[in-house]
């Protein structure tokens, strides 16, 4: 039986018992196994990672190991300076699209109020999640670490929080999004782009009320639900700047 040393930095600890966070792991190995197997073995999905040194050198994910590796395995960082070292996450996306797994519905939702592209299914299979988010390049959202050690999944994230606001404001912070926020831009239905529509096209999908109430209406280009600005609006609007304000404590400069 061979040993390697493994040490987990930043967030990446999340995967870890308490206890084990911030030290080096005693490792246990047969054979020459890849270092991407061994981080999953350990508990950390391979999306989650961004930078591996063996013994201080870069490595990609196909690395073997060796008896008495010494291996550093880093997060996503904004701003840290790897020098020559090769990163393993794919290249950044041009533009940030998710997909969500059957757990974060609420999530989704709440992506969407702010403007985001989000494919959610209350009933996708895994398989079918990790293959979407492979062919369509989404990031794949969930809770669930199996899920994302799928050797499909490319971009992925494990959420942490259980709250959806505190989830919004993990999402905004991971992928730099605060400032891409469109509210409103999107159908919180069916992910469809929400769109100005004459007045005279829907008035007779409206209720009396509603008629004489408003002059400006707007539909969804995908299920074709009509959407107006009442009350309810300024009151979402009023719950998004709360979210936005958080951006100074989640570490955002501007």
């Amino acid at each position: 039986m061979n040993t390697a040393f493994f040490r987990l930095y930043a967030s990446l600890n999340d995967f870890l018992p308490p206890a084990q966070r911030g030290h080096y792991l005693c490792y246990a190995f047969q054979g020459a196994p890849s270092v991407k197997d061994s981080i999953e073995a350990i508990g950390v999905p391979h999306p989650e990672v961004d930078l591996i040194l063996i013994n201080g050198t870069s490595a990609d994910f196909c690395a073997r190991l060796a008896s008495g590796d010494q291996v550093s395995v880093f997060p996503r960082f904004h701003s840290f300076p790897v020098g020559e070292c090769s990163r393993v996450r794919p290249p950044d996306l041009d533009e940030v699209r998710f997909i969500l797994d059957v757990h974060l519905g609420r999530l989704a939702e709440l992506l969407r109020l702010f403007g985001f592209d989000v494919e959610y299914e209350n009933e996708a299979a895994d398989e079918d999640l990790a293959q979407s988010s492979f062919h369509q390049n989404r990031v794949l959202l969930t809770r669930d670490r199996g899920l994302l050690k799928r050797s499909e999944v490319r971009y992925g994230y494990c959420v942490r929080s259980l709250d959806p606001q505190s989830q919004i404001v993990e999402i905004l912070h991971r992928y730099h999004l605060w400032d891409a926020v469109q509210p409103f831009r999107r159908c919180m239905i069916c992910n469809g782009v929400i769109e100005p529509v004459p007045r005279e096209e829907v008035l007779d999908e409206l209720l009396p009320g509603t008629r004489r109430a408003f002059e400006q209406f707007y539909r969804c280009d995908k299920c074709q639900k009509v959407y107006w600005r009442g009350s309810h609006v300024d009151e979402l609007q009023a719950w998004i700047d709360s979210v936005l304000d958080c951006r100074s404590s989640a570490g955002e400069k501007s």
